[in-house]
């Protein structure tokens, strides 16, 4: 039989960390096994900023993951994001030794080896290196070169480029967390193995992902990743000005945000007002509807004006380059109401929620298939594709006492416990022991003796009340 291949993903985002362990069916479709989630504390804005409270959160959502499968973590692929990632477009080339072999899987890796070793600006690094579309001697528009002739193999390449020491950070909380770093993946790149279709990114698709501290984006077209972008601004900040406009804690902000808040103004009337407690017995504050909408929509508006120039820098007015199934909104800040229409208002295109339940088996849970959790499906996807066994199954130690009944029934019992189990042993024929049975004989005297008590008070109870 062969082994199942378990895979984990751990995405680290700014409000929480989610350890997701899962495998593929027999159908080919993601089950997962456990899930371990926990409030993310030393992350801003998708970089760290504290090792020992990250390595604290991961632990946590390691642990509560383990427990939920019964697997043992071994090593995990991990998503990274953050205002440091930046995308170039390269193009490089090879001249092959011999022209009459077929071109093999040994030729583009020579070409993407070549790439990784671009001179990036000071403290940079490579993340990864996307082949997009391959030349051969002139001729162009190949997308899957191997098998076929020629000298000159040329690739236009997607390359993403991060911040060595945020990258080396990450890898240092995930050693000292006690578990192994087996791959790293741009966040966007994750969300969308989730939420995207073939045929979307075939047609030309963005992958909008609101998350807490980021928003990342992702373009595709003809099924090729073309732009990649990070923009610094979440749903912590929409928090953040609820926070400051409505004098409020971020707590309450928070929740605020999540039970009543739309990027629609025009949907609250002017009537709706919610109460909100005070601080240590002052009274209750009454923040008006329609006011919070106004805060969220204005910064709503910021954030996809700013991912809709991205868009347009990529070149989406182009005829050749437009992306005909429009957007997918992913994430933690996907669930906002009314944001769905507030896009489409300000790009003009087509917009849908993803949700990461078209690539998972159908007894998932509801929880699972919410935006919320994209990156980390994605995640343990790509941990899939790496054919890495990185979980392994917990022995199940039963701890429950084994009882040995002699043949002769005791009169009077005595317990020894040895190497977990427990044993009753008669006590008449072995009179070396009759220290040990005094105390075993004490305990059943004491027992009786209470029992004789309670009868004793039952019948003063009876008595009284037969009384009454």
């Amino acid at each position: 039989m062969e082994k199942d291949n378990i895979a984990v993903g751990l995405d680290i985002g700014t409000t929480k960390i989610v350890a997701m362990i899962g495998k593929k069916n027999e159908y080919g479709k993601l089950e997962i096994l456990g899930i371990g989630k926990s409030k993310s504390l030393g992350v801003a804005r998708g970089v760290v900023n504290n090792i020992t409270q990250t390595i604290q959160s991961i632990q946590q959502a390691i642990l509560e993951a383990e427990n939920n499968s019964g697997y043992k973590i071994k090593d995990v692929v991990v998503g990274i994001a953050g205002q440091h990632i930046r995308s170039i477009q390269h193009t490089d080339y090879i001249s092959r030794n011999n022209p009459e072999e077929v071109i093999g899987e040994k030729d583009i890796q020579l070409l993407i080896d070549q790439v990784n070793k671009l001179a990036m600006l000071p403290g940079e690094e490579i993340i990864h290196v996307l082949p997009q579309e391959f030349k051969i001697d002139g001729q162009s528009e190949i997308k899957e070169p191997i098998g076929m002739y020629g000298g000159r193999l040329e690739s236009s390449f997607h390359v993403v480029v991060g911040q060595a020491s945020s990258i080396r950070n990450v890898g240092r909380c995930i050693q000292s967390s006690g578990i192994e770093l087996s791959g790293l993946t741009l966040e966007p790149l994750a969300s969308a193995d989730a939420v995207l279709s073939q045929e979307e990114k075939e047609a030309g698709v963005a992958l909008i992902d609101i998350g807490g501290g980021t928003t990342d984006l992702a373009i595709f077209k003809d099924g090729i990743i073309r732009h990649t972008a990070v923009i610094p601004f979440g749903g912590n900040v929409i928090t953040d000005d609820i926070k400051e406009g409505c004098s409020i804690i971020e707590k309450q902000a928070e929740l605020l945000k999540i039970k009543f808040g739309s990027a629609w103004p025009g949907e609250n009337k002017d009537n709706e007002i919610v109460s909100i407690p005070g601080l240590r017995g002052r009274e209750p504050k009454e923040i008006s509807l329609k006011n919070l909408s106004k805060i969220i929509h204005a910064r709503v508006v910021e954030i996809v004006e700013q991912v809709f120039a991205e868009i347009k820098a990529y070149g989406h007015e182009d005829p050749r380059k437009k992306l005909i199934a429009g957007i997918v909104l992913t994430g933690g800040g996907a669930q906002l109401k009314h944001i769905k229409q507030l896009v489409e208002y300000i790009t003009g295109m087509d917009t849908r929620i993803g949700y990461p339940n078209e690539h998972l088996a159908g007894n998932s849970s509801e929880e699972i298939s919410s935006p919320l959790f994209a990156t980390a499906v994605g995640l343990v996807m790509n941990s899939i594709e790496n054919s890495t066994q990185s979980a392994i199954r917990m022995e199940v130690v039963n701890e429950q006492p084994k009882v040995v009944y002699r043949n002769v029934p005791p009169p009077v019992q005595r317990y020894e416990v040895e190497e977990n189990y427990v044993e009753k042993v008669e006590t008449i024929e072995e009179p070396r022991e009759m220290k040990t049975n005094k105390v075993a004989a004490e305990s059943t005297e004491t027992k009786i003796r209470r029992s004789f008590f309670d009868r004793y008070v039952d019948k003063i109870k009876d008595f009284l009340d037969n009384a009454e």
